[in-house]
């Protein structure tokens, strides 16, 4: 459980990196600098923990489907913290677990009760509470952008449950940073903006805590119950509003509290429920 804390701590840490950048960056070289910016810690834990054959022996199609998948979440999250504080957005990812439960019915054959439709249901309707399709709240291209995020971390999350059945972690992490270092580095070359050098301490701070962050979720997936700690990311929103107060001097909304509240109910139901059924692998 302390594995998890940490990990959730570095990644928000991470995130608000990201969103220190959003402004000054296309969402693409973003993620380019997310990648490349990790990658040489990734590579020397990868090489000192499973050696250079356990990178090279992989599933290679999977490893580049979830690359993608990968650019394609961290140019919607990007995007959407441009507009959106810290806390709104990880309110709307809360909803992953339950899109992966979802997703995992056609693409993996798993079965889901009608209990379990039931909290994805509720768990999405919390998801409008945030963003609040009357046209008078956050139903913004800023939202819709982290909800498309989500939905590619959800698929991302399928193609670790395929991965893992022989592919390590560190093959996992080292070939989702390579190709989205080299990817969406190729996309963002036709509106590349020059590297601000009060910004490399941020750049260096977001693959410094990403990669502890990653080695801190393995951990805790490893040695602790998935379905007792996985509950444990939901300590995100904490984070996300200790840090819009303190960076950005914002705080969420009734509305996003109440919509994050109806997720993460229907989330915690939903591991708990799952508790016999599911093997988590962090993606």
């Amino acid at each position: 459980m302390l594995y998890m804390l940490v990990a959730v701590a570095l990644f928000a840490l991470m995130d608000a990196g990201l969103k220190l950048l959003a402004p000054h960056y296309p969402p693409l070289q973003v993620a380019m600098l997310r990648g490349a910016s990790a990658l040489p810690l990734v590579l020397a834990w990868a090489l000192l923990s499973v050696g250079a054959r356990g990178l090279l022996r992989v599933h290679w199609r999977l490893h580049l489907l979830r690359g993608v998948l990968g650019i394609a979440m961290m140019f919607g999250f990007v995007y959407g913290l441009r507009t959106l504080p810290l806390s709104t957005a990880y309110s709307i990812t809360f909803v992953s677990p339950l899109l992966v439960t979802a997703m995992a019915v056609p693409f993996l054959g798993e079965k889901v009760g009608p209990r379990r439709w039931t909290a994805i249901a509720i768990g999405l309707v919390g998801v409008l509470v945030i963003l609040r399709p009357t046209g008078a709240g956050m139903m913004t291209t800023g939202g819709l952008a982290i909800l498309l995020a989500t939905l590619c971390w959800a698929a991302s999350a399928i193609t670790v449950r395929l991965l893992a059945q022989r592919d390590s972690t560190q093959a996992m992490v080292f070939w989702l940073m390579a190709i989205m270092a080299l990817g969406a580095g190729a996309l963002s070359m036709h509106e590349w903006a020059a590297i601000r050098a009060q910004d490399a301490w941020v750049i260096v701070g977001i693959g410094v805590t990403g990669t502890l962050a990653q080695i801190a979720l393995t951990e805790a997936f490893r040695r602790g119950e998935a379905s007792l700690i996985a509950p444990l990311e939901y300590t995100a929103l904490v984070w996300g509003v200790l840090l819009d107060v303190s960076l950005w001097g914002v705080l969420p909304d009734a509305m996003t509290w109440l919509g994050a509240a109806i997720i993460v109910a229907s989330g915690v139901y939903l591991m708990r429920r799952e508790k016999t059924h599911v093997v988590s692998v962090p993606p």
